[in-house]
């Protein structure tokens, strides 16, 4: 339902007209810039991120220089002006310190700060935000006080904000609900997609079979006409410099073995491709496999295509007892990880896994014919997930969606709620993480 009256407002660029019993106001009208410096020493350090203003997170850069840091109080309003962070904002629920690039804004009058918290972090409010900064590029790209401070908002009367607050936690809390719910379904199915991998590939398919113990075995039992055997017997480590026409790829654990200009099309991001030093640069092919970097986390990945990869990837190539669609498995599941990972106490982000960690870990000896048996059934179990994920994704899309529209719309006056009566409900918040991006490749051509 919308008021049955309003007043045009020219000037606002990012909405359009205010109920006529509200006002628009620049935001120097209603926060002033809050500049103090102080030490995380006397001020505990807070982090300005997706989920608002919270006590500094394990991941977050920090600097050597403690001492020169912004100080937030309870009730102001912080956001993370770097363009790559986009709705990173929130109203502070704590006296702390932040980093300089945070815009720390003190409310002029007594507000309600979750009113507030729900305005300035809607979309369109973020969007008429980074337009007004400036910058070279994209991820440099800034808003400071000064170009902000013209920028409209609109201003109810305070007994509307409370009732906008009330009425959008509820609504809020409704469709977080429904976002959890999916969300757990997605983590069950997934769980449920790396059990059946992981049963499969280190016991079988056939029931009912004989099995036997191997001492120290990370596999488990297995069955019993199963043999394990150093891999080294299963993997040589190619040493084939790349071919002339061979186009430089990477190794990622979303995409396998993928050439960097496919990577770059598939994230819709611009990377440095690889041009200098490219002589030691090894070739793979369909059924090779890599170890890169990070197989310690996700396994070692399969190619199905032609190109090189850097010199200091590993290239596996597989031996006569080898069904790669099996081992395409087997190298992924959770189980072999594990088993990779204790291969050294100093393996970790950033540091090379290399061949002679891999043949520290022993591997099956199967017939080629149950070897392809698995792939199969993996591949078919495995398939029914990956189609059933989607559709459950699309549905937290949709409801993500529904609940920006619905923010601006009351926020801005587009829907009138003052009469809407909010019943007792047990809040669900938003739970988005925040993490650094993930370094999903590495394009070192050194």
């Amino acid at each position: 339902m919308r008021y049955e009256k309003y007043i045009s407002v020219p000037d606002a660029i990012w909405f359009d007209a205010v109920p006529d019993s509200w006002r628009a106001l620049k935001m120097r009208g209603v926060f002033s810039e809050r500049n103090t410096k102080v030490s995380d020493k006397d001020y505990p350090a807070l982090s300005v991120g997706k989920m608002g203003v919270v006590p500094q997170l394990d991941t977050a850069v920090k600097t050597d220089n403690g001492d020169n840091r912004k100080l937030i109080c309870k009730g102001d309003f912080a956001i993370n002006s770097r363009s790559d962070r986009k709705g990173s904002s929130g109203i502070s629920q704590y006296d702390g310190s932040a980093s300089l690039i945070i815009t720390v804004l003190k409310p002029h009058r007594s507000l309600n700060g979750r009113f507030y918290h729900y305005l300035l972090r809607s979309y369109y409010f973020a969007e008429e935000f980074y337009r007004n900064g400036h910058g070279l590029v994209s991820d440099l790209w800034t808003t400071k006080w000064d170009e902000m401070r013209n920028i409209y908002i609109p201003v109810p009367p305070r007994e509307e904000q409370n009732q906008i607050v009330r009425y959008l936690d509820w609504q809020v809390s409704k469709i977080n609900k429904l976002i959890h719910g999916y969300q757990r379904q997605i983590k069950l199915l997934e769980e449920r997609r790396q059990t059946v991998i992981d049963r499969a590939v280190t016991k079988g398919v056939r029931q009912g079979r004989q099995m036997h113990s191997i001492q120290a075995n990370w596999m488990g039992d297995i069955p019993a006409d199963w043999k394990m055997i150093p891999s080294k017997r299963l993997f040589l480590e190619s040493k084939e410099r790349k071919h002339p026409d061979d186009k430089p790829a990477t190794a990622s654990q979303k995409y396998g073995i993928i050439l960097q200009e496919d990577y770059m099309k598939s994230e819709n991001k611009r990377i440095v491709i690889a041009t200098q030093g490219l002589d030691d640069w090894k070739h793979v092919e369909p059924d090779n496999f890599v170890i890169s970097l990070r197989s310690f986390q996700g396994g070692i990945e399969r190619s199905e295509i032609f190109g090189c990869v850097t010199w200091h990837y590993i290239v596996l190539l597989p031996q006569k007892y080898v069904v790669p669609r099996y081992f395409k498995w087997l190298l992924k599941s959770k189980s072999y990880i594990k088993a990779l990972q204790g291969t050294s106490e100093f393996i970790r982000d950033g540091q090379d896994l290399r061949y002679s960690n891999f043949v520290k870990v022993d591997l099956p000896l199967i017939p080629a014919s149950e070897q392809e048996e698995i792939a199969d059934y993996i591949e078919q179990e495995a398939a029914k997930i990956d189609r059933a994920i989607p559709v459950l994704e699309k549905e937290i899309e949709l409801l993500k969606e529904y609940r920006t529209r619905l923010i601006s719309d009351v926020v801005t006056g587009q829907m009138d709620v003052r009469n809407v009566e909010v019943p007792e409900y047990t809040p669900e918040e938003d739970i988005a993480e925040e993490a650094p991006e993930e370094q999903e490749v590495e394009m070192d051509a050194d």
